[in-house]
């Protein structure tokens, strides 16, 4: 079945398989099933609209609704005025927010009526469970001593980094598992005091690797399995490559800018794999490990039977999720953002975690919640339709009244419209994945935030470029200066046990701004997109995130697979 996406206009398929899934998770309520009917917007656009519901790295100063206490939150004074600390919100403290519960106006549309439920709600300054030390950061789980790091869990004294998980000291990373004192490394499992590291498994005391496998001691190197003391995809002795690496001058900032540059143009000359990723069967997408018959997805670990899944761990039977699975996984799951530990059945919704089951068009719910509608906030509720209280018998007599005033509406198989959401679009996740201009935001009826530079008090603000070039020459007093990042100009810190790392891995004080930082990582990283092409081996058509018109060169499986071994 073609369609023709109502916001892109570009058009997509709906296949017989895809509509056996909508079938599967369509709601039972009372005996019977309450179909899904087929989206109406293409998967991107459908992304689209989960992502403007998620901000994961704008935090802002503001107090808490029930203590008073100063705290970071993901909810500025602005997106949302009733928010608590996180752990306030699961205590005894925190309101019950059924007491905001309200009835179904059928002269109303839903997104009307939850748009106008959701600013009375209190909400948790963070999307957190179970952390310590954890105030600046944002979607975690189980962590301990963290600094501005965003959907990690399980990590213990790291800083600066997206999608990690299992890791310790580590800063300055993105999408990095289960690897110790790691410094810009992307998309790498399982290594170890290594920096610069791209696409890399089971490596360690290395530098600037791009695809490399079970490699040691290894410098500048692209497509290497297994290796030892190789610089520049050359082998050495162990004394050539101390001498070659002590040449470098990589705890100097200049020294390193040069590396970084010429390690990227000797990389050119190799050809990519088609998919980045190990142990996949049957899957498309890129950064694929252990899946099963998952297509269209990227940052999947360990999971089956999913399609235009992002960022997730332990998915089954799922589609149109973007994070994030978690210990427990989520299963049966449709149109979805930050759903996981043990979710089910959740449709339309965004932050359901924990032993949650049957939910449908919510927002925060945690704890063993089960057959909730369009509800807010709820912990440890069940039978509720607009955060109010219902008897199993009303609650069934109603959503199936309710579901089809929304397909009257258009509304029923829809994520949340984006302008409902509570954050201004280029606050959110979906500016990183699909950026607008402020223009074309508001052009929407979007909402749109301008951003404030805010200068950290501090002894004194130094431009990037008059730090000292070496390591060895920066002085403890830097803990009390504000960085100027050399390409926004905006002022960040040190922070102690940054610096400490920085003196142990022997690496410059950087010069740019933690966000920019993190953009850099993400450019060297392929979209969240494929495209047809040709392997420039054999010329077989394979689908791949590499765009038909980039330069790389890029084999299919096998075709790589006999050139790296």
């Amino acid at each position: 079945m073609k369609r023709i996406c109502r916001q892109s206009g570009s058009e997509f398929e709906i296949t017989d398989e895809d509509l056996a899934f909508y079938q599967k998770v369509s709601p039972k309520i009372g005996g019977k099933v309450y179909e899904i009917p087929p989206p109406t917007l293409c998967p991107e656009e459908r992304q689209r609209r989960r992502l403007a519901w998620r901000n994961e790295r704008k935090l802002y100063w503001r107090n808490c609704a029930v203590t008073g206490k100063k705290i970071l939150s993901m909810f500025s004074e602005q997106n949302h005025p009733n928010v608590v600390e996180t752990r306030v919100w699961f205590s005894d403290q925190a309101e019950d927010a059924r007491v905001h519960g309200i009835e179904f106006d059928f002269s109303k549309t839903f997104a009307e009526q939850f748009a106008a439920l959701l600013p009375h709600v209190q909400l948790p300054n963070q999307a957190a469970i179970d952390n310590e030390n954890a105030d600046y950061a944002n979607y975690i789980g189980h962590n301990k001593n963290i600094y501005w790091i965003f959907d990690c869990d399980f990590n213990e004294d790291c800083f600066y980094g997206h999608l990690l998980l299992k890791n310790k000291n580590c800063v300055d990373n993105t999408m990095l598992i289960n690897s110790e004192l790691c410094y810009e490394c992307i998309s790498s499992t399982n290594c170890y005091n290594s920096e610069f590291l791209q696409d890399c498994h089971n490596c360690s005391d290395s530098l600037f690797l791009r695809s490399c496998i079970g490699c040691t001691n290894c410098f500048g190197c692209c497509n290497l399995r297994n290796k030892k003391y190789y610089f520049m995809n050359q082998s050495c002795t162990k004394e050539e490559y101390e001498a070659k690496l002590a040449a470098l001058g990589t705890d100097r900032y200049s020294g390193l800018q040069k590396v970084k540059s010429d390690t990227d143009v000797f990389f050119e000359q190799f050809p990519r794999k088609d998919i980045a990723g190990v142990q996949n069967e049957d899957s498309s997408g890129n950064h694929l490990l252990n899946t099963h018959n998952c297509h269209g997805c990227f940052d999947l670990d360990s999971s089956e039977d999913c399609q235009f899944c992002t960022g997730s761990t332990l998915l089954k039977q799922c589609r149109d999720v973007d994070g994030f699975g978690g210990i427990d996984g989520a299963s049966f799951c449709y149109q979805a953002n930050a759903i996981g530990h043990g979710a089910n059945n959740i449709l339309f919704s965004v932050e359901i975690v924990h032993g949650v089951k049957n939910i449908q068009c919510s927002y925060f719910i945690y704890n063993n919640c089960s057959n909730l509608f369009g509800c807010i906030g709820l912990r440890h509720a069940q039978y509720c339709i607009l955060n109010k209280q219902y008897t199993k018998e009303e609650y069934e007599e109603l959503v199936p009244k309710i579901i089809e005033h929304m397909r009257e509406t258009g509304e029923w198989g829809e994520f949340f419209p984006v302008e409902v959401s509570p954050f201004a679009y280029n606050e959110t996740v979906a500016q990183e994945y699909f950026p607008m201009t402020k223009e074309e935001v508001l052009t929407k009826g979007w909402k749109w935030r301008d951003e404030k530079v805010e200068i950290p008090q501090v002894s004194k603000v130094i431009p990037a470029n008059r730090l000292p070039d070496s390591i060895d020459d920066i002085p403890d007093d830097i803990l009390n200066w504000a960085i100027e990042c050399e390409e926004s100009g905006k002022p960040f810190k040190i922070q102690k046990a940054e610096l400490e790392f920085y003196r142990k891995m022997r690496l410059p004080i950087p010069h740019h701004h933690p966000d920019i930082r993190h953009a850099q990582r993400m450019k060297k990283r392929n979209p969240r997109r494929l495209w047809n092409r040709n392997c420039d081996n054999c010329e077989k058509g394979i689908e791949t995130s590499y765009a038909p018109e980039r330069p790389e060169k890029v084999f299919c499986e096998e075709c790589y697979q006999k050139a790296v071994y």
